[in-house]
């Protein structure tokens, strides 16, 4: 018993309806990219009855969040941010060679991918609109899954995916260096996760000025913002950190970017 992905109710409708009935300043909302599911969803003696490869099931799955993307323009949402663990296969060999495993050729994978999200975006620009990538690395109940420099997919990915930021994770040595930012377009933003929502231990205010103008050397400074490297809570689990834990961290990147940045 089975059949193809029938779209029952919108993805984030009750979400958007509640902040905006509550919240007085401009509203985030975020979906997931359609990359997320095929790499890890696709059973092919199962999904194959209704979609012969993984492409084929990207498709009907880029037709959903584009709707989903779009009615959250019509609503009036001012911040839209994809969120795309998935191109962290393409910087780690383990997975590459996970997805070979699979019979997949894994740069035909990452060409696919963008042109899956840029399919989600095109023809939603607004004005006062921002949309926004963040790039995850893993972060359920404190957990990751993916290393490597961003280097492998940097030119590629920054000046192809049509967004106006991107947020990359650079909590860890896990992620490499700044250099891959040389290829990041003068047009766009990038907020550096370099604040853990993994760990409870408080970040060096001062590691962080020091990290943010090491970045600057590559990306302007004006150009540069500063986040927790991902959401303190992915999944319903969350992560292994107190309420008061992620209160702290939000409070020292707040305090830090108006030590940078300025501002009230």
């Amino acid at each position: 018993m089975g059949g193809k992905l029938r779209q029952l109710r919108r993805l984030t409708e009750h979400q958007a309806r509640f902040l905006q009935a509550n919240v007085t300043g401009p509203i985030k909302m975020t979906v997931p990219s359609p990359n997320q599911f095929p790499a890890i969803s696709y059973l092919p003696d199962i999904s194959g009855a209704f979609y012969p490869t993984r492409s084929d099931l990207l498709a009907e799955l880029v037709s959903i969040i584009k709707q989903e993307i779009a009615a959250l323009v019509a609503d009036g949402i001012a911040y839209i941010q994809v969120d795309e663990p998935r191109y962290s296969y393409y910087v780690d060999f383990k997975w590459r060679e996970h997805l070979r495993d699979l019979g997949e050729d894994p740069g035909k994978m990452f060409d696919e991918a963008i042109a899956a999200d840029n399919a989600c975006l095109e023809g939603m620009r607004r004005p006062g609109l921002t949309v926004a990538m963040h790039i995850c690395r893993g972060n359920n109940e404190s957990k990751w899954y993916a290393e490597g420099g961003y280097e492998p997919i940097a030119e590629k990915l920054f000046n192809s995916l049509t967004v106006d930021r991107f947020l990359l994770e650079y909590d860890t040595e896990r992620a490499g260096t700044f250099e891959p930012l040389r290829f990041m377009p003068r047009d766009k933003m990038v907020v550096l996760g370099l604040v853990s929502s993994k760990t409870p231990r408080l970040e060096s205010q001062d590691e962080l000025l020091r990290r943010i103008d090491e970045a600057s050397r590559h990306v302007p400074i004006e150009n540069l913002a500063l986040s927790p490297q991902c959401g303190f809570a992915s999944t319903a689990a969350g992560n292994l950190l107190t309420e008061e834990e992620q209160w702290r961290k939000l409070e020292l990147v707040v305090a830090t970017a108006r030590k940078v940045w300025g501002g009230s």
